[in-house]
């Protein structure tokens, strides 16, 4: 069974040029990790957002790039397929470039990374205390998960020409 994808844009926001290319990706990169009959969503936000949800959900009254509310309940639909509600993933767009400009590499893979890394946290995996690290090879599971899948789609482009 395929996977389902929503995306959309906080309200109030315009809609970014590349919009339409995130779906396709993040259901290439979950039938790599082998997900199979799941749906989740994808908003992207504002820093003022991020800031009321991370404060709102960690008790962290700061933005941040990435968060993921894990769901995880069954359902099925009027078919009688069975579906995992995986949960909601929200982005800061406005800390797309800045981690860009952190790590030294193109908005379209800091974008991929921060959607991978969203799918990994909504599908029960978590890295504890360590983050990606400029210059730095991750150790923990989730991270490692994480870079070898950026690196098998390193060629997929969701914003420009790379």
């Amino acid at each position: 069974m395929a996977n389902s994808v929503l995306v959309s844009v906080q309200e109030g926001l315009p809609e970014p040029s590349w919009f339409a290319h995130v779906e396709k990706f993040v259901l290439l990169a979950m039938e790599k990790l082998g997900y199979d009959g799941e749906e989740l969503s994808i908003m992207f936000t504002d820093d003022t957002l991020m800031q009321e949800l991370n404060k709102s959900y960690r008790n962290i009254d700061s933005s941040t790039d990435v968060l993921s509310f894990e769901n995880g309940e069954e359902y099925n639909d009027e078919d009688g397929n069975k579906w995992l509600n995986a949960g909601d993933i929200a982005i800061s767009l406005d800390m797309l470039p800045v981690n860009a400009a952190y790590f030294n590499c193109s908005e379209n893979e800091e974008l991929k990374r921060l959607l991978v890394h969203g799918l990994l946290h909504l599908n029960g995996m978590d890295h504890g205390d360590e983050h990606i690290e400029k210059n730095q090879l991750p150790v923990c599971e989730m991270l490692v998960t994480q870079e070898n899948l950026l690196s098998e789609l390193k060629d997929e482009i969701i914003i420009g020409n790379e």
